[in-house]
């Protein structure tokens, strides 16, 4: 059975840690998967230490305990000590590395759900759910526009790898890689905030299987009072403060025509007509050879050779974009 190990930086997360360890303690787990839980107190100094201590001595999980004492906030560098700690409690296995936040809580069933994506794929991002607080109805209106706008991409440009059920996100606070990706990767850069994206974009690009599953669920604080610079918290609180004329994102037409592109990359690198691709992209052939001498598979060449659309991409309001997403997938299924 692969081994998992939980990587989890906090800092001055006293509040929340309680129903972290309940909800840890209460995973769905195979009698003869092997657990740890690595646990990063990231400069705290707030009462997690005692509470981390506390739940070692009681834990039914192996916990393994480290601190840092960086005089900057960075959630990159923490949340990459975190799966550091991972690897070295995996001793060398490849086996699988699961990372979330202090303030969030997985569902009992994650685990398993996690470690049962990753039997298709090299990364797994799974779906955050807000705890729900204080709703905001705007945020739920992005956020379904975009599921919309991932699930479009899956029709325009299918993967074997995809989970029957996905979403739009890309979050550290539900994440699951395997131990050799991880390592192939270089781990999470050391940024102040999007270091998951650039994760997950950094392995599409190397060619590895990245699948977006709602079938893994985490639940997560809704705060306004983040820990990183940029974070959910203060993308919350950027949108308390406007309303849904002010929204603008990417127009649903560019964004269709690089999914489009996508496929018939993938269709053309199979049969080795790369010819259709310098055609279709307005590349030469000499450049798309190029190119697709350093990628390893499909993924790695439309994730790095598919460029803007030809009249760059355009940012529409969310309530124009979501009338011309309902009719691109209305025009696809009428096809």
């Amino acid at each position: 059975m692969v081994p998992i190990a939980i990587c989890i930086p906090a800092r001055n997360e006293a509040a929340e840690l309680k129903r972290l360890f309940s909800a840890l303690e209460h995973l769905d787990v195979r009698p003869e998967r092997a657990i740890s839980i690595c646990l990063l107190l990231d400069s705290c100094t707030d009462d997690s230490a005692m509470l981390v201590n506390a739940y070692a001595a009681s834990s039914s999980h192996r916990i393994l305990i480290a601190k840092t004492d960086a005089s900057t906030t960075n959630a990159g560098r923490a949340r990459h000590q975190a799966m550091t700690m991972g690897l070295a409690a995996l001793a060398g296995a490849d086996g699988i590395l699961l990372t979330t936040d202090a303030d969030s809580t997985p569902t009992s069933s994650w685990l398993e759900a996690m470690a049962a994506g990753l039997d298709h794929a090299d990364i797994v991002i799974g779906k955050v759910i807000r705890t729900g607080r204080r709703p905001h109805q705007l945020q739920e209106r992005i956020e379904r526009y975009y599921d919309s706008l991932h699930a479009l991409r899956r029709r325009l440009d299918p993967v074997p790898w995809e989970a029957l059920v996905t979403h739009h996100q890309t979050t550290g606070a539900n994440m699951g890689i395997w131990a050799s990706a991880y390592r192939r990767l270089g781990g999470f850069s050391p940024v102040e905030n999007g270091e998951d994206a650039r994760l997950s974009d950094d392995a599409s690009r190397a060619g590895l299987r990245v699948r977006r599953d709602a079938a893994c669920v985490m639940l997560t604080s809704d705060r306004r009072d983040g820990r990183a610079r940029g974070g959910m918290a203060n993308m919350l609180r950027m949108l308390e403060a406007g309303d849904v004329g002010a929204v603008s994102v990417a127009h649903p037409q560019d964004v269709a025509w690089q999914y489009r592109m996508h496929a018939l990359v993938r269709a053309a690198y199979q049969e080795i007509q790369l010819e259709r691709v310098a055609v279709a992209l307005g590349l030469t052939r000499d450049h798309v050879v190029g190119v697709a001498r350093d990628c390893p598979n499909a993924e790695a060449l439309a994730m790095r050779i598919v460029p803007e659309p030809p009249a760059g991409m355009r940012t529409v309001p969310l309530v124009v974009a979501e009338d011309e997403i309902a009719r691109i997938a209305c025009g696809r299924a009428a096809a």
